[in-house]
């Protein structure tokens, strides 16, 4: 982990300036992460179709297949998916500007096939304002690598101050990894005990996904609603009065969010600090104690102490 300020350069990334670029990589995630849900054994909560932040990039990790396995990689360095399995040779697909998401998703199949792996994915995004499947979005087709790369290296740095906090609880808690629906990286806590029966009408996901009481903890690169990169977290189910705790530092606010009230606080708010690993540690930790509090959670048994204090 980095200790100072002096040692860390975090770049601004404002949404308006790679917004086509940022739907390009996330397609292009959605459609490595759906092979990736084919072929993975069942985990609790989707925990096995997400993806994880790399030294170079973005990847899958191994996939099983059969008694070999093969990984998936988004070499952001090199600009290029790589796949990488244990009996053929590694395969590399060009990614640069003026190559549409069809032409990518045509190619990644082909490569694919020529190694016995048959793509059977639902070829439509997930949660997406877009209607073609993938093999005919042309009008996706950017490849800003300055915009993409400051991307990869906030997420980096999100992802070891993430592991950092999940560091400090003894309870059941999902690795920091990519849900690539939404493309945000993410780690939750779970209290242990389950959650209220969800509507009948809740989808498949929802449902296990919201099985067992959590507080969640997040960060992604904005949306039309919140059009700049963001911290959040959120309690489920909410405790009455959450939206009323006191957050950390002074800039974070609690919103709405479909009803119910989310911890947020906006990248560029600590991304100057003297020390934002510290803020957004302070971030994670106010917003935990105060669904915990409320849901009434063993705050205090499932918190890991310090070495020198055990």
């Amino acid at each position: 982990m980095q200790s100072s300020a002096t040692q860390l350069s975090l770049p601004a990334l404002p949404l308006a300036d790679w917004k086509d670029s940022k739907m390009t990589l996330h397609l292009i995630l959605q459609i490595i992460g759906k092979v990736k849900l084919q072929f993975m054994p069942r985990k609790n909560h989707w925990w096995y179709i997400t993806e994880h932040i790399s030294a170079k990039g973005f990847s899958t990790r191994s996939i099983p297949f059969g008694q070999e396995v093969f990984e998936i990689n988004l070499n952001i360095k090199d600009s290029r998916v790589e796949i990488i399995s244990s009996w053929a040779d590694d395969i590399q697909i060009s990614l640069k500007d003026g190559n549409s998401v069809a032409e990518f998703y045509q190619l990644f199949c082909m490569h694919l096939r020529e190694i016995g792996v048959e793509v059977d994915i639902i070829p439509q995004p997930f949660d997406l304002p877009i209607q073609e499947s993938f093999g005919k979005i042309k009008q996706y087709h950017h490849w800003d690598l300055d915009s993409i790369t400051k991307f990869w290296k906030i997420m980096l740095w999100v992802d070891g101050v993430f592991k950092e906090f999940s560091g400090r609880y003894y309870g059941k808690t999902c690795p920091v990894h990519l849900y690539w629906h939404h493309m945000d990286l993410t780690v939750t806590r779970f209290s242990g005990r389950k959650a209220p029966p969800m509507d009948a009408g809740a989808s498949v996901v929802e449902k296990d996904a919201y099985s067992h009481e959590v507080i969640s903890f997040g960060f992604w690169a904005g949306d039309d609603n919140t059009p700049a990169p963001a911290f959040y977290s959120y309690t489920y189910p909410s405790p009455e009065g959450l939206g009323l705790e006191k957050l950390s530092p002074a800039t974070a606010q609690w919103i709405d969010a479909n009803g119910s009230p989310m911890a947020l606080l906006m990248y560029d708010e600590i991304r100057e600090l003297e020390n934002p690993e510290e803020a957004l540690l302070s971030f994670l930790e106010s917003a935990y104690q105060a669904g915990a509090k409320l849901a009434h959670w063993n705050v205090e048994e499932l918190s890991v102490p310090g070495l020198r204090e055990m």
